[in-house]
């Protein structure tokens, strides 16, 4: 074999075991903040399928063997691993793959600099492909008779919820990622540093305070998403997302004294919510900011056109 292909498969090799171990890693974190429903164990925040999709939209299908991998890993910690836990597999590849191939098709920009990529992150890579492992998921539990038929929807909508959850939050956060780094101006510093601050204080409050004022963190959010975008938006949403999801395993603050149904219902519309504010007013945002820079470009391209047309008057 030549060195040069024995160097790109020995790197698409480390490229599938780097994304098997960051899968199974987020899993066993994800499971940190896992709840029991009807038996089968779900997490309100799935963070391995931001994983999945993010990696896939860096490094493209080559990848697809360490979502696997990482899926086996993972149910193999959960429990010993059976054939019929192949369907389960098979759904927690496929639809990131889905998600994958329909944010190509849609020219999904990694920048996330228009409306319409946040738009299609949202319903493309997070709510609609979602629905195949969820519904692959609990439809196998099903079948295996570890859940039964009642209890079908209940388990479907949690894991949905998710795994869609996992791609709104975590896959934004990773792919503004290698762009993120604290601004130059010390005032500016200043505000990202504040403006994380002020998340994970109104995070806690409203989480944890006996009164319903989960509603608290949207001003900040907006704040984040407007005066930083992506870079700012993303990581207060997922701070609040899991400070949320804490608190709500725990049924403490506005979660006390409810079902776990009502909990899930109240959280996920909290995440959801959290997730498309940060998403599409970051992405409107930074189409609004570079059609300011395009007009401005154009402007001084006009005015130098301008300027060389212009006759001159003879010096006297």
């Amino acid at each position: 074999m030549p060195t040069v292909e024995r160097r790109r498969l020995l790197a698409d090799i480390l490229r599938i075991l780097a994304v098997a171990v960051a899968y199974w890693a987020t899993g066993r974190l994800g499971l940190l903040l896992s709840v029991t429903v009807e038996g089968a164990t779900v997490t309100p925040l799935w963070p391995p399928t931001g994983i999945a999709v993010a990696a896939l939209l860096w490094m493209g299908l080559r990848v697809v063997p360490g979502i696997m991998l990482g899926a086996y890993l993972t149910i193999e910690h959960l429990s010993s691993f059976e054939p019929v836990d192949t369907a389960i597999l098979a759904g927690n590849t496929l639809a990131p793959v889905c998600a994958y191939l329909m944010l190509r098709k849609a020219g999904f920009r990694l920048e996330m600099d228009r409306l319409r990529d946040g738009l299609a992150l949202v319903f493309l890579g997070g709510l609609l492909p979602m629905l195949i492992s969820a519904t692959i998921g609990a439809g196998t539990l099903v079948l295996t008779g570890d859940l039964p038929p009642d209890d079908f929807w209940s388990v479907w909508s949690a894991w949905w919820a998710g795994d869609a959850m996992g791609v709104l939050l975590v896959t934004p956060l990773l792919l503004v990622l290698p762009r993120l780094a604290m601004p130059k101006d010390p005032f500016r510093a200043l505000e990202a540093v504040l403006m994380l601050a002020a998340c994970g204080a109104a995070a806690v409050f409203a989480a944890y305070s006996d009164l319903s004022l989960l509603f608290l963190v949207f001003p900040v959010l907006i704040w984040a998403s407007v005066r930083f975008q992506h870079a700012g938006g993303a990581p207060c949403a997922l701070l609040a997302s899991v400070i949320a999801i804490r608190a709500a395993t725990d049924q403490n603050g506005p979660f006390a004294d409810h079902t776990l149904f009502e909990i899930m219902v109240n959280l996920q519309g909290l995440n959801g919510s959290a997730a498309l504010t940060m998403l599409l007013l970051s992405a409107l945002v930074t189409e609004q900011n570079n059609i300011r820079v395009k007009i401005e470009q154009v402007c001084e391209e006009l005015a130098e056109v301008v300027d060389r047309l212009t006759p001159r008057r003879p010096e006297e």
